[in-house]
């Protein structure tokens, strides 16, 4: 069957369970199987990741100072096939998963699963480290190069190159969810909370009566104003503008953004901890006595319990392949650009990914919260620690905004707006990288007359995202996420011996920098 036949077939499927049952379809990946309190993906994701792990020797510990060095471009060899220079493609895979996930992510994985959540944050990033080194290198090992020089890579080209013809059909189904989570995830997600921020920020100013802020009912429980729908035409023309342009100026912009919104925002979160420094000790111990030990006297004992722990860590799962993507795929496609003619040496590059985006940025940002004591103001601390607070609950990015206020008060009274600056430009640069991701999988379905109308689809999809619901923007791409993951996890460990014997090889040769050679 051709690819673009299966691709029009199984679209349709999931159109079909839409329409049929809703999003309760769709919210059950998460939660599969319903009478077992550890979901299938959580096992998926965390089984994967030990396995290759194990099996590729630790690479995440052994070869992570080479992929520095060759992130830093001693390696670099202009004439190496390919579209970006190693920094670049880390650029574009970091622009697409640092981003919402770092802010709003980490609040909603704190706000339902506690403090301890993060740390299945961490279990989920350390061994999908492998994951996506694995991903990357088999990506960039099964590309191929078009007759205009721009390399077509990612899972669907590893499947069906790696695996076989007879696993087309496992390579479409990830091409087909890519799309659909480029829509969802990599873009309305984004551009929800970038419009639902500078709402807030906008009515603290005019109040919400004000003709721009005062919202109007289109149907039933859907309501909007104004400010969103200008808000999501100005993100929308922005991102236009870029991805036009193709994976050159996505690369370009992304290279600027990715390392200037991390230092903006490190900076602050590093003088927020700074001031609270007696609360970070504190702060580590929550993390780990709630990842295993939720709070007794509410929780109670036996199965109880366990329901808590295991709540807790679907959320940091969830959030944390949100947040770093490693297992899911995605970055694979941006690392299959790099220009090298050594697959495993992008792979070194693409563990440097969840190191920045979970080990560091998510973790800054829940100790923020933690140490100014604004997880608070979650569901989880007035359900299962104090019921009788009377404080105002807060989830997404308006946690996290009120943690930097709080946390920057020392200094000047508007740290929110931190919070702010960094959503927009976290969220211009993720909708700008999946955009190239949503690209890829197109053609790869339909050729290479779809790339332009699914660029102005997904630009659509920027302004629908800006005017949308909360609740089924993020249940629709949770789903996503879940259903793309399946796919690239089973041709990762079918294709784990490969991989291993490339390594083998890879390692025992001498690496000279470029310019001495």
């Amino acid at each position: 069957m051709k690819r673009s036949t299966a691709g029009i077939i199984l679209f349709s499927i999931i159109a079909l369970l839409l329409y049929a049952y809703g999003g309760k379809f769709f919210d059950a990946v998460w939660s599969f199987p319903a009478n077992r309190p550890v979901p299938l993906m959580v096992i998926l994701l965390v089984g994967s990741g030990i396995f290759m792990t194990v099996k590729l020797g630790f690479p995440q510990l052994r070869y992570f100072w080479h992929g520095v060095r060759v992130t830093a471009g001693i390696f670099d060899n202009p004439k190496d096939e390919g579209d970006l220079i190693h920094f670049k493609a880390l650029a574009t895979a970091l622009s697409a998963t640092v981003g919402i996930g770092n802010i709003a992510g980490v609040a909603t994985a704190i706000y339902y699963g506690g403090p301890g959540a993060l740390f299945w944050m961490w279990i989920t990033a350390f061994f999908g480290t492998t994951l996506k080194y694995a991903g990357s290198a088999l990506s960039l090992r099964y590309r191929e190069i078009d007759a205009k020089g721009f390399t077509a890579g990612g899972p669907m080209y590893t499947i069906e190159h790696g695996l076989g013809v007879k696993y087309r059909w496992l390579a479409v189904s990830f091409a087909v969810f890519t799309v659909i989570c480029s829509f969802a995830t990599g873009n309305a997600i984004q551009s929800f909370t970038v419009s639902d921020q500078i709402y807030s920020e906008v009515t603290q100013v005019v109040g919400t009566s004000h003709w721009l802020t005062s919202k109007f009912a289109l149907w039933q429980g859907f309501t909007l104003s104004f400010q969103q729908i200008f808000s999501g035409l100005a993100m929308a023309g922005i991102v236009a503008l870029v991805i036009i342009g193709g994976i050159k100026r996505i690369g370009s912009v992304t290279g600027f953004l990715a390392p200037f919104m991390a230092i903006i925002y490190v900076s602050a979160t590093g003088l927020i901890l700074l001031s609270n420094a007696g609360a970070v000790g504190e702060s580590f111990r929550l993390i780990f006595q709630m990842a295993f030990n939720p709070p007794a006297e509410v929780a109670g004992v036996g199965g109880g319990a366990f329901l808590i722990i295991m709540n807790t860590m679907m959320w940091g799962v969830k959030r944390g392949l949100f947040s770093n993507e490693a297992g899911q795929g995605s970055a694979a496609i941006a690392h299959s650009t790099a220009k090298t003619k050594y697959p495993v040496r992008e792979g070194t590059v693409s563990m440097l990914g969840p190191f920045i985006d979970t080990l560091l940025i998510c973790t800054l940002t829940g100790l923020v919260i933690l140490t100014t004591g604004a997880w608070h103001h979650t569901e989880f601390y007035v359900t299962r620690i104090d019921p009788s607070f009377a404080g105002e609950l807060l989830n997404s990015s308006l946690l996290t905004s009120f943690a930097f206020k709080e946390g920057l008060s020392w200094l000047f009274a508007y740290g929110d707006k931190i919070i702010t600056l960094a959503i927009v430009l976290f969220a211009v640069s993720t909708i700008i990288s999946w955009s190239f991701y949503g690209d890829r999988a197109t053609e790869y379905l339909f050729g290479e007359k779809s790339i332009l109308p699914y660029k102005w689809v997904f630009v659509t999809f920027v302004f629908i995202g800006g005017i949308a619901e909360l609740e089924a923007i993020w249940a629709f791409g949770d789903a996503a996420l879940g259903f793309m993951t399946i796919p690239n996890l089973l041709s990762l460990i079918l294709l784990s011996g490969a991989l291993k014997r490339a390594q083998v090889k890879y390692f025992s040769q001498k690496h000279v920098p470029y310019k001495n050679k």
